[in-house]
C-alpha cells in the first residue's frame, strides 16, 4: 500500500519549499513532487522603469545571491544596449564572484547541508585526541583540529546539550539516524570546523564589501562598469582583499576539502547518497572572466551523462512553461516572451504520515493539477540540472584545465569511480571543487586587475540609449548555485519585459506537459527512506542542490492588500532542522 510523505517546510535552506513523495510497501519512493508556495513578482515590478535601476532591485529577489542578480540586471542592460565593459571593471566582478563562491559554498556545506552528513551527539562521546590524529589522514595540515580545540568544541556544545533549549542550534534534528555513517571522532572534526566557519564566512563576506561597499546587497556596479575606484586605486585595499582571500582559500583547502574527501570514503557504500541524480542532463554557462581570454567556467551542455561529448549551447532553446505552475499561460515560452500572470488553484484533502507514522488528515498538493510557484524550465525539451555538479560535468566534457585538474585530484585522492559524480554525494563534492576552483584559480583574476591598471585606469564606459529604439539582451552565466538567465526588453526608454530564469527554477520546477520530471524530483525517485517520520534522504538529497527558493518566488502588493492567508498545522508536518 503506498503512502503520502510530506515535509514542509524544507529547511536549512533560503526560501519555501515544501516536499511531497509516494512510497510503496518498501518505503521506497516512487513518485516526488516539488513546491514553492510563495510567487515571485519581481519581473513586474520592474516594468516601465529606468534600465539603470534593475541591477539594485533585481538584487533583491534574495539576500542570499544578492550579488548574482545585481550583476545579471546590469549585465542584462549592458548587452541589450551593445555597452563594452572595462577590463578593470570586468576583473573586479570577477573578484566579487571569486568572494561570493567562496561564501556561498562555505556556509552552505558547514551552516545548512553538513547537518545531513555529521551526528552532532556523536560528535559529544568522541575521543579529542584520536579525533586530532585522525584528522591527518584527510589533510597534510588540518586545521582547528587540535585536540586542545577539538576538546572546547565538544564543552561548547555539551553546554548546549545541558541547558534548557538543549542543543540550541543544533536541536530538533534527527540524530542517532541510521543512514549517519560518521565515526564519534569524525562527527567531532567536522563539528570544529562548522564552529570555525563561522568565523571565516565572515572574512569571505568583507571579501565582497571591500569592492562592493557592503555584503549582503553591495552597491558598486553600475550600467557601465563600477563605481569603486577609489578602492581599486588604493594599493592597501587590494592587499587586504588579496590577505582575506589566502585566509579563507587556506581554510577551504585544509577543512572544507578534507571533510568531503573524508564524508567520500565514509558514505561511498551508503545507498541513499548514492542515488539522487535522475536527471543526467546538464547545463552550464561560462564566468568569472581571470584574464582577457579565459574564464573559470566553460560553456556546454552534457546529455545522459556522457562527459566524452560537449554539445553547444543554443540559447534559442530555453523555454519555461506553466503546465504544473500557478501561471495562466501554459506554453513553453522563450524568456523573451515570458508571462507573469498569477493563477493560484490551491490545494486538495487529503491523508499523509503524521510524526507518530499514523495517517492523518492533511491539505496536500494537487499532483494532477498546478502545485508550484516555480515554473519549468526546458532546454529543447528536456530537464537539465544546473548547479556545481553541472558547472564540474561539463568542465570535464569542455577539458577546462583548472576543473579537469581539481576534480582529477579528488577522484584520485578519494578512490571514487567518475560515475560516483552522478549521485548525492558527487553533488556534494561537486560544490566543494567548484569552491576549490576559486580558492586556487581566483588569484588569477586578481593578478590581471593589478597589472592592467599599471597602463589603465578605466571603470566605467558611458551609458547611451535611444528612448526612441527597442532593445533586448540578456545576461547568462553561473553563480553558486548554477546557471542563471536574465532576460530584458526595452521600448521608450525603459523595461517592457523581464525575466529570470535562475538556478533553483531549473533544478526545483515541477513536471511539464510531456510529464518529464524536474532534477529535484527526479533526484528522489528510487531511494530508500529508513524511517517515514524521519526522511533525512529526503532532506540530505534536496539539500545538496543549495536550494534557494527565494530566487524563484516572491510577492509584491504595493496598495498592502492581503494576497494571501498562510495556516501551518505542525502536526501534519515531516520537518527537519
Amino acid at each position: 500500500m503506498s503512502k503520502r510523505i510530506i515535509v514542509d517546510p524544507i529547511t536549512r535552506i533560503e526560501g519555501h519549499l515544501r516536499i511531497e513523495v509516494i512510497v510503496d510497501e518498501d518505503n521506497i519512493i516512487k513518485e516526488a513532487y516539488s513546491s514553492s508556495t510563495l510567487w515571485r513578482g519581481i519581473e513586474v515590478i520592474v516594468k516601465d522603469r529606468d534600465p539603470r535601476d534593475v541591477g539594485f532591485m533585481v538584487q533583491r529577489i534574495c539576500g542570499v545571491c544578492t550579488y548574482s542578480h545585481y550583476k545579471a540586471g546590469i549585465s542584462a542592460v549592458e548587452n541589450a544596449l551593445g555597452i563594452k565593459v572595462p577590463f578593470n571593471a570586468e576583473m573586479v566582478r570577477s573578484l566579487m564572484n571569486v568572494s561570493l563562491v567562496l561564501h556561498d559554498h562555505l556556509v552552505h556545506f558547514y551552516h545548512l547541508h553538513g547537518l545531513d552528513w555529521c551526528d552532532i551527539t556523536s560528535a559529544l562521546k568522541a575521543d579529542p585526541k584520536k579525533a586530532s590524529e585522525l584528522a591527518f589522514k584527510y589533510s597534510k595540515n588540518p586545521i582547528a583540529t587540535g585536540a586542545d580545540e577539538l576538546k572546547a568544541a565538544q564543552e561548547k556544545v555539551a553546554k548546549f546539550a545541558s541547558a534548557k533549549q538543549g542543543l540550541g542550534p543544533f536541536a530538533n534534528a534527527y540524530w542517532g539516524h541510521k543512514t549517519y555513517r560518521f565515526s564519534p571522532e569524525q562527527n567531532l572534526i567536522v563539528l570544529s570546523h562548522y564552529l570555525k566557519a563561522l568565523d571565516v564566512q565572515r572574512v569571505a563576506a568583507q571579501m565582497m564589501a571591500i569592492f562592493g561597499a557592503k555584503q549582503p546587497h553591495p552597491q558598486s556596479l553600475t550600467v557601465g562598469g563600477v563605481t569603486c575606484v577609489a578602492d581599486i586605486l588604493d594599493p592597501s585595499r587590494l592587499a587586504d582583499w588579496k590577505t582575506k582571500y589566502e585566509e579563507v582559500a587556506d581554510f577551504v583547502n585544509r577543512a572544507y576539502y578534507a571533510d568531503v574527501v573524508m564524508a567520500a570514503e565514509v558514505y561511498k557504500n551508503e545507498p541513499s547518497v548514492l542515488k539522487g541524480c535522475g536527471v543526467r542532463n546538464f547545463l552550464c554557462h561560462a564566468e568569472i572572466p581571470i584574464n582577457k581570454t579565459e574564464t573559470l567556467y566553460s560553456t556546454g551542455i552534457v546529455r545522459d551523462g556522457d562527459i566524452s561529448k560537449l554539445h553547444p549551447l543554443e540559447e534559442a532553446l530555453i523555454t519555461e512553461e506553466a503546465t504544473h505552475s500557478w501561471y495562466k499561460n501554459d506554453k513553453a515560452l522563450h524568456p523573451y516572451d515570458g508571462e507573469t500572470n498569477a493563477n493560484y488553484t490551491g490545494f486538495v484533502d487529503t491523508k499523509t504520515i503524521g510524526p507518530e507514522g499514523t495517517e492523518i488528515d492533511t491539505k496536500a498538493l494537487d499532483i494532477k493539477g498546478k502545485y508550484s510557484w516555480i515554473k519549468s524550465p526546458r532546454y529543447n525539451g528536456d530537464a537539465m540540472e544546473v548547479g556545481p555538479l553541472a558547472a564540474i560535468v561539463v568542465g570535464l566534457a569542455a577539458k577546462n584545465p583548472r576543473i579537469t585538474e581539481i576534480a582529477t585530484q579528488f577522484l584520485k585522492d578519494t578512490g571514487l569511480p567518475i560515475e560516483a559524480l552522478f549521485s548525492t554525494l558527487g553533488r556534494t563534492a561537486a560544490r566543494v571543487l567548484e569552491c576549490k576552483l576559486s580558492a586556487t584559480y581566483g588569484i588569477e583574476a586578481f593578478n590581471s586587475l593589478v597589472e592592467n591598471l599599471k597602463s589603465d585606469q578605466s571603470t566605467c564606459a558611458p551609458y547611451k540609449i535611444d528612448n526612441n529604439a527597442e532593445y533586448k539582451g540578456r545576461y547568462i552565466g553561473n553563480v553558486p548555485r548554477g546557471t542563471l538567465s536574465h532576460w530584458i526588453r526595452i521600448k521608450n526608454g525603459v523595461v517592457s519585459n523581464y525575466q529570470c530564469v535562475v538556478p533553483s527554477t531549473w533544478n526545483a520546477g515541477p513536471k511539464d506537459a510531456k510529464g518529464q520530471m524536474g532534477p529535484y524530483e527526479a533526484s528522489l525517485v528510487g531511494t530508500k527512506i529508513e524511517n517515514l517520520t524521519q526522511p533525512l534522504e529526503i532532506i540530505r538529497t534536496i539539500h545538496s542542490f543549495d536550494p534557494c527558493i527565494a530566487c524563484a518566488v516572491h510577492v509584491m502588493d504595493t496598495k498592502g492588500n492581503e494576497l494571501s492567508n498562510y495556516k501551518i498545522n505542525p502536526i501534519a508536518l515531516n520537518c527537519g532542522i
